[in-house]
């Protein structure tokens, strides 16, 4: 009883320190963790922080890394924004230390690459040189230490990334930020119950702006000359529970309901609120024999105002994939709408793992 008091005397004190920095934080700092990563997460809606098993529990949980199947696991991903402007890519290694416990190391890539830099085109003597056009990336990078280990509670483990995060713009700006996650899940017979608190500690951007070149543009178009700041991302708390039930022979269903819980001020999400909003996501997954998966879900739930009417109007975003696990390989692939790419406004993306089974866990 006394663990359990001061444990939640801690939460309370973390929601009343979210509720103060909340009013002057920006919103969407660090966005490009908000996308998620594996493309079974992507087609089940982004549910997925407690029936994840796979390598992608770095990012959802990385509690459940001590659910891998096999000692080492390698995964990729990749997906494209806008037409193929923008590049994002997913790389994990995962592995476990024993019986009870894992560890992971990944890196996220979000960037536009190859911008056209026309700060030179006109030389000293006013002409016009296109030999003098630069390109330049704006890329955001994070690379997670992810541990995990079994409690003494039997189907309780807990897990916690730390992150490392790197955001360039060219020669002109840059940022370096750090941040601390923390996950739990609990497994039960069928159900399974996860939570995922994303940047607990908040974490710190730290810019520093390289504006020499462009000191001149700014004042002559009367804008001011940006100093160098800090930006700061404040938690984020996810809560999952899953359920997988046989249906008929080797036929399974599993579905699964994620809320996911802002503390960074009025979202434009199902439940509003300030400084907290709720966003559901849902997910269906359909196997057979685990070996071939058909999943779809729901996320992104929103109001919309056309103007001309007085009523507001429920939007989401509906997904759907497949997937096929043989052996050691699986591959997985989502349609889902990440940045309206194709003309009918849905992206294609595939993820690709493959475990290795050189070591041989001994019981404990």
């Amino acid at each position: 009883m006394k663990h359990l008091s001061l444990t939640v005397i801690l939460f309370v004190f973390l929601l009343l320190s979210i509720s103060g920095v909340a009013q002057t934080a920006p919103k969407y700092s660090n966005e490009f963790m908000s996308i998620g990563v594996g493309a079974r997460a992507f087609a089940m809606g982004n549910a997925n922080v407690a029936s994840v098993t796979d390598e992608t529990s770095v990012y959802w949980n990385p509690a459940a890394l001590t659910q891998l199947g096999y000692p080492i696991t390698i995964g990729l991903m990749h997906a494209e924004y806008f037409a193929g402007l923008a590049q994002y890519d997913f790389g994990v290694l995962a592995f476990k230390l024993d019986d009870k416990s894992a560890f992971g190391i990944s890196l996220i890539r979000f960037g536009v690459d190859n911008i056209p830099n026309t700060t030179e085109l006109i030389d000293s003597d006013g002409n016009i040189r296109f030999d003098r056009i630069t390109a330049f990336s704006v890329a955001d990078y994070n690379v997670s230490l992810s541990y995990a280990r079994d409690l003494e509670i039997e189907g309780l483990s807990v897990g916690a990334n730390v992150k490392i995060i790197r955001r360039v713009a060219g020669d002109f700006a840059e940022a370096w930020g750090f941040g601390i996650d923390i996950s739990g899940l609990f497994v039960k017979n069928n159900w399974k119950v996860g939570v995922m608190v994303r940047d607990i500690t908040t974490t710190f951007n730290s810019w520093t702006f390289h504006t020499e070149e462009l000191e001149e543009v700014f004042e002559l178009t009367g804008n001011v000359v940006p100093q160098n700041s800090t930006e700061i991302t404040l938690p984020k708390i996810i809560l999952g529970g899953s359920y997988y039930q046989a249906i008929y022979g080797k036929f399974g269903g599993l579905a699964e309901l994620n809320l996911n819980v802002s503390t960074d001020g009025k979202r434009n999400v199902l439940i509003t609120g300030d400084p907290f909003s709720i966003d559901p996501h849902l997910g269906l997954e359909f196997d057979y024999n685990q070996l071939i998966f058909l999943r779809g879900g729901i996320g992104n739930i929103q109001q919309e105002d056309k103007g001309y009417q007085r009523d507001l109007n429920y939007t989401m975003q509906p997904n759907i994939g497949l997937g096929i696990k043989y052996k050691r390989i699986k591959v997985d692939y989502a349609l889902t709408d990440l940045g309206n790419v194709s003309a009918a406004g849905y992206s294609h993306i595939f993820s690709l793992s493959y475990s290795i089974n050189k070591i041989k866990l001994e019981d404990k």
